[in-house]
């Protein structure tokens, strides 16, 4: 792993695939950015965009999609020169651009993203990589085809401490880790579906903002986050955290795809995401490392394992469980338990080295042909392990999950949620 993330192997990897690629600039005319700036183009610009767009800033931002007239409005006084756009379809039949930054609402990441690759363009997208399991499988399958560079903005990847833990972990320090419990106090629940239909803000372009959604009267419950409360365009909290407190698992572990996965929760609401969600998972033995039980926990839900450990009750994170000890980590910290056994431990020599920064890092490849390390392959996997929850939650059983045939054994109506649904002219 060191290797493979040393920068002096970074470079060598990224200029030898970049020889041995035909990246977009050069069919699309472009030849300078490859080498010096990007030409950007921003789906998303405010709230988390607004976030995403500062990480690209170095860069030629040559265009803008929002379907808020008044996010965009800013954005275009800090870039005067960008092209403005509310319908990203139109915004990725425009010439000369060489990558995109999509930040919208989970419903619209996987039309949006597919386009971008079908066009050629490289994509960095924000978490979770798509709105259902089969859409993360068809978007890893097309970033490979067409071979670009991908990047998933699960951005605490890159920071210092998840790659101490991963050091940690896999010089086995807490010996071999068959357990992991993996929890979140924050709460993305929404309530019945409005029945008002009050008018459409001027600002809005709401039939724009609905995408691939079944048609609806605009609701302000909708926006401009809280749509992360509602099935038809996020995946509650379970959607929008886990990507970020289960990457760290997935890292250190070598995980990949569940074999079952099973979820409680309060009952089921047709249109809105529950308050809290507790999803088992089992991943199979792999190699030298054991079948691993996960279990995620989010709401007022916390492993009980905690107390009865009497280990601290912070309000996320991940604690592994291993034959010689345990480890409980989250964005800025990690600590070893039982603390007397780790009193003098000394960590390993740091192999992994620090990231130049998530979004310069996908920078920096889509110039070069280079590795990102939360590309589509690695981040879709994530995503479909992710969103499974939602699924077993929903058809309220225990899937027995075929990974290969992205289907549950035993569970057919799981079909229809797996699967994704689109509006006439968004289909990905």
């Amino acid at each position: 792993m060191a290797e493979d993330f040393s920068r002096r192997r970074f470079l060598q990897k990224g200029l030898f695939l970049g020889a041995g690629m035909t990246l977009v600039n050069a069919a699309q005319g472009n030849q300078d950015s490859i080498h010096d700036k990007l030409n950007l183009g921003i789906i998303g610009v405010d709230n988390r965009g607004g976030d995403n767009l500062n990480g690209v800033a170095s860069q030629n931002i040559v265009a803008l999609c929002d379907t808020n007239d008044n996010y965009l409005t800013r954005a275009k006084a800090r870039f005067p020169q960008a092209k403005v756009y509310n319908d990203y379809r139109k915004m990725l039949e425009m010439k000369g651009l060489d990558a995109v930054v999509i930040s919208t609402p989970d419903h619209h990441h996987a039309p949006a993203t597919s386009l971008a690759l079908h066009a050629g363009l490289h994509a960095y997208c924000e978490k979770p990589l798509t709105h259902t399991v089969s859409e993360a499988r068809k978007i890893a399958e097309l970033a490979k085809k067409y071979k670009r560079v991908t990047q998933m903005g699960t951005q605490i990847h890159a920071e210092n401490n998840y790659r101490r833990v991963v050091e940690v972990l896999q010089s086995g320090a807490i010996g071999n880790v068959t357990e992991v419990h993996t929890w979140v106090s924050k709460v993305w629940s929404g309530k019945d579906k409005p029945t008002d239909t009050p008018a459409v803000p001027a600002h809005i372009h709401w039939n724009e903002w609905l995408g691939p959604a079944d048609e609806r009267p605009y609701h302000p419950d909708y926006l401009p986050a809280t749509w992360r409360g509602y099935w038809d365009f996020g995946g509650g909290t379970l959607g929008d955290m886990a990507c970020h407190h289960m990457d760290l698992p997935f890292w250190a572990l070598g995980l990949r795809h569940p074999s079952q996965v099973s979820a409680e929760g309060p009952a089921v609401h047709p249109y809105a995401t529950p308050p809290w969600i507790t999803v088992h998972y089992t991943f199979p033995a792999q190699g030298k490392r054991k079948e691993v039980q996960l279990t995620w926990y989010d709401g007022d839900r916390t492993p009980p394992i905690l107390k009865e450990k009497g280990l601290p009750q912070w309000g996320g994170g991940n604690l592994f469980i291993g034959d010689k000890g345990m480890m409980m980590a989250d964005y800025g910290q990690y600590k070893l338990f039982p603390e007397n056994d780790f009193k003098d431990y000394t960590p390993p020599t740091p192999s992994i080295p620090n990231s130049i920064g998530h979004h310069n890092e996908w920078i920096q490849a889509c110039k070069t042909g280079g590795p990102t390390t939360c590309n589509f392959d690695y981040s879709g996997a994530l995503t479909e392990s992710v969103l499974l929850g939602n699924v077993a939650f929903r058809v309220g059983q225990k899937l027995e999950w075929d990974a290969k045939r992205l289907r549950a054994k035993n569970c057919p109506a799981a079909d229809a949620l797996i699967q994704a649904h689109y509006r006439s002219g968004w289909k990905v």
